[in-house]
């Protein structure tokens, strides 16, 4: 009785599954249509989107390559000098519809247009500020906020991340940088963390958390796509270089654990410690695309559980995803006013705050070129972690997560066997620190302290 229940119960999920996303499928593909008339309306041109068809681009940039790979039709700028082109995943293009998978439909394909030597081609989004030249400081959308929080580095000289930073500040022993997940900021660890940390943590350690470029209160700028090489610039470029750092821990929670990686990487002989929470790990099955296996893994298009539902909005539809951006981003201020007001400032407001202070350009690129595309890297980070870099790896995962399941740390053990996993019952994605600082605010001190040691 109970395995037909679930059998039932199963059954209906897909179904509805099916029905709800078919349904977005269409609803993506209507305000793709209204989008292309309210932005000539507003700004006096049209962005082409990722589900733009090429003829359309080519007419409107006149220079752009079209090539044949796998799925679908690649569009790619040839213009831009800053364009890393092998950092774009091949999932911002290659999503196909839940209708389309289910009738099998083909997608005609194009041969390449024109000859030029350049990387294998990518997609890209052909905003003009990169066919004209990066230009810094553009002026933002119709639909992003424009308030002073979110538009505030816009006027300085120097386009750094916003960067939090607590404990010692002269004569520095160790420091510490903590990397948050993705739509949340610096509060998470700030608000929860930093306030726990004992005494002499702080008189010997200085403590770095940062927004994300893109999150929070740092640049948000719209001509960027949000690569794994953008993040760990701007991360560079305001943590390390500036504060003359050059030896460091790393805590970094579901997305920054993919960042946090890239850094050990690239500074295998600073980094002292690397303690991950939830990672997003995912080996693609032998002849699997990692990147497409990686969107299907962290994005199932399943209506339940909730968490769930929400990634797949906001990896497969592009313009429903913008929408709600619209809705909840924009109007940021309005939500967390509400927000403190139904509280009664009871409780604090700083995940609301993460989870509304994002551009849908920031999130749809930093989901796609770093969560999705960073899949293609992650055997090699791990490798390299394991076998080059001297460092104490400890991993943390709460047994509940539904949105990074255990397993993911299970396969960080078998590539990385010198890490140690601890899996944390009846916790989360969130609260996996959430409501645990205190005693997570300890295991941290003993592992910097034993990496000290060590």
């Amino acid at each position: 009785m109970r395995s037909f229940l679930f059998l039932t119960g199963k059954l209906t999920n897909d179904i509805l599954s099916f029905l709800i996303f078919s349904l977005l499928d269409v609803l993506d593909i209507l305000l793709c249509h209204i989008y292309k008339i309210v932005d000539f309306v507003m700004e006096d041109e049209w962005k082409p989107c990722y589900c733009s068809s090429p003829k359309h681009t080519i007419i409107k940039s006149g220079n752009i390559l079209v090539s044949e790979k796998g799925e679908g039709e690649k569009i790619v700028c040839l213009t831009s000098n800053n364009l890393q082109l092998e950092e774009i995943s091949d999932t911002l293009y290659s999503r196909t519809s839940l209708v389309s998978e289910v009738s099998k439909t083909t997608i005609k394909r194009r041969k390449t247009v024109t000859s030029v030597n350049v990387q294998p081609a990518f997609t890209v989004e052909m905003l003009q500020e990169k066919i004209d030249g990066y230009k810094s400081h553009s002026v933002p959308r119709w639909s992003d906020c424009d308030c002073d929080t979110c538009n505030s580095w816009s006027n300085s000289c120097k386009d750094t991340l916003f960067v939090y930073t607590d404990g010692r500040k002269d004569n520095v022993g160790e420091n510490v940088l903590f990397i948050h997940g993705f739509i949340s900021s610096s509060a998470f660890w700030t608000e929860t963390l930093f306030p726990n940390f004992s005494r002499s943590i702080k008189s010997k350690y200085r403590l770095f958390a940062v927004d994300l470029l893109g999150f929070g209160k740092s640049p948000k700028p719209h001509e960027s796509l949000y690569t794994m090489k953008d993040h760990l610039d701007m991360i560079e470029k305001s943590v390390l270089e500036p504060n003359k750092v050059e030896s460091f821990h790393i805590v970094a929670h579901s997305l920054g654990c993919i960042l946090a990686l890239a850094l050990a990487v690239k500074y295998p002989n600073s980094v002292k410690s690397l303690t991950l929470l939830a990672p997003p790990y995912f080996p693609a099955p032998k002849g699997e695309d990692a990147a497409q296996y990686m969107m299907r893994k962290v994005a199932p298009r399943q209506v339940w559980p909730l968490i769930a539902f929400g990634a797949s909005m906001a990896c497969w539809y592009e313009h429903v995803s913008r929408t709600i951006c619209l809705l909840i981003c924009k109007h940021h201020r309005t939500w967390e006013l509400l927000t403190k007001i139904l509280t009664r400032n009871r409780i604090r407001t700083y995940l609301i705050d993460g989870f509304c202070c994002h551009t849908h350009n920031a999130a749809w690129h930093t989901l796609h070129n770093v969560i999705c595309g960073s899949a293609t890297k992650m055997e090699v980070y791990l490798d390299t972690v394991q076998n080059h870099v001297n460092c104490s790896v400890n991993v943390f995962h709460g047994q509940d997560d539904e949105l990074i399941p255990v397993e993911c740390s299970d396969n960080i053990k078998t590539k990385v066997p010198k890490a140690n996993i601890k899996v944390v019952d009846k916790k989360d994605h969130i609260t996996i620190v959430v409501g645990r600082q205190e005693t997570f605010a300890r295991e941290l001190e003993q592992i910097w302290m034993t990496s000290k040691a060590s």
